[in-house]
């Protein structure tokens, strides 16, 4: 073999070298810190039949905010009756868990009653940002604002949490027609940035495990994966570039289904928020549109700005009124205001300071 090969096996062989090195390093690294990705399991969920009590269950604590253990002897007593045939396992995976309390109209709160005299009634109305996910009923945005209120003016105000897990238009509209039983002098409309009508050829476009509020991942039924050695640092790599892939097409997914790629779906949001107002109106109420942020891209650069300009035009062409709850967490870590790693509804904070900002706007509108 020529001086010149023997010369660039040697170099081969030392880069080759240099690099297994610095894998095994990172490897090491990895591992002595603990790092699996995905290793936590997407949210459970146990409800009862006629759905009057659930529970969001999730695999850790990490806030030491969930305080009901389903190991403990009486919360399995309590809760057991819910899913008789899957308890045991959603108590050995998803131990802590946060209560809901759902009245007949599936909405967090007492059932419709007439409102009594002097009293200004406000609904909060929307998806499960609004009834409050993973979030229990004390710190909901309802019930922070119904206390904020009370320090304004004891005893003058109900605040009626109408939040409905699962819905966007046009079921959120159903949902507002029920929540007119309440007869609101104000309805709160937090709108979240995936409640646009979204006809089934949209709709079927996103197709991803992330949609920026639950991780979904990481099944939690799906079978454990056989134990075999597997390379962290390939795992590290994997896990980023699905993010990175994931979380661009569902941005892109976001910021079409407010534009052009989804103008009918579009279109029909804007007549069902004009018909919320013209409801309301007939009845001597108001309406209040409140878009929450998603909690992501916070710190800098967050991609879904041009969405909130859109609904904040909208609103002003349309005469009703508008505030912003994005200027709260702008500048400040998205994930501060996560329920959970795996589930990324904003949490007690993150409605306490909604509902903080939110108070003054809505004594403004329906202060007589």
């Amino acid at each position: 073999m020529s001086p010149r090969w023997r010369n660039a096996l040697g170099d081969a062989a030392l880069v080759l070298g240099s690099v297994t090195l610095v894998f095994l390093g990172l490897e090491a690294t990895l591992r002595a810190f603990g790092f699996a990705p995905g290793s936590e399991k997407a949210v459970r969920r146990m409800v009862s039949a006629r759905w009057t009590t659930l529970l969001d269950c999730f695999p850790s604590n990490p806030r030491d905010y969930f305080d009901i253990d389903l190991r403990e002897p009486e919360n399995d007593a309590r809760y057991r009756g819910l899913a008789p045939y899957r308890f045991d396992s959603i108590a050995r995976d998803h131990r802590w868990a946060v209560e809901v309390r759902y009245n007949a109209l599936r909405f967090r709160d007492v059932p419709p009653t007439p409102k009594p005299r002097g009293i200004r009634r406000i609904v909060v109305l929307g998806d499960s940002f609004a009834e409050g996910q993973g979030v229990k009923e004390a710190d909901t945005l309802a019930r922070v604002l119904e206390r904020e209120l009370e320090k304004q003016a004891p005893g003058r105000y109900e605040v009626r949490n109408c939040g409905r897990r699962g819905t966007d238009f046009p079921e959120l509209y159903d949902a507002f027609e029920d929540a007119l039983r309440y007869e609101p002098d104000l309805v709160v409309f937090t709108l979240t940035l995936n409640d646009a009508v979204q006809p089934l050829a949209f709709r079927e476009q996103q197709s991803y495990l992330n949609d920026w509020i639950l991780d979904r991942t990481q099944a939690p039924d799906a079978p454990e994966a056989p134990r075999r050695f597997r390379a962290r640092v390939i795992d590290l790599v994997r896990d980023r570039l699905s993010t990175l892939l994931i979380g661009r097409e569902t941005t892109r997914w976001y910021l079409d289904m407010w534009g052009d790629a989804n103008r009918r779906g579009w279109q029909r949001t804007q007549e069902y928020l004009r018909a919320m107002e013209r409801r309301l109106g007939q009845k001597q109420a108001r309406l209040l549109v409140a878009p929450w942020p998603l909690f992501v891209g916070l710190e800098g650069g967050y991609p879904f700005g041009p969405i909130h300009q859109t609904v904040h035009r909208f609103c002003l062409v349309a005469g009703i009124p508008h505030h912003e709850l994005l200027p709260l967490f702008q500048g400040r870590r998205g994930s501060d205001f996560w329920v959970h790693p795996v589930d990324m509804h904003p949490n007690e904070l993150a409605h306490r300071m909604a509902a903080q900002s939110l108070a003054p706007v809505v004594l403004k509108l329906v202060t007589p």
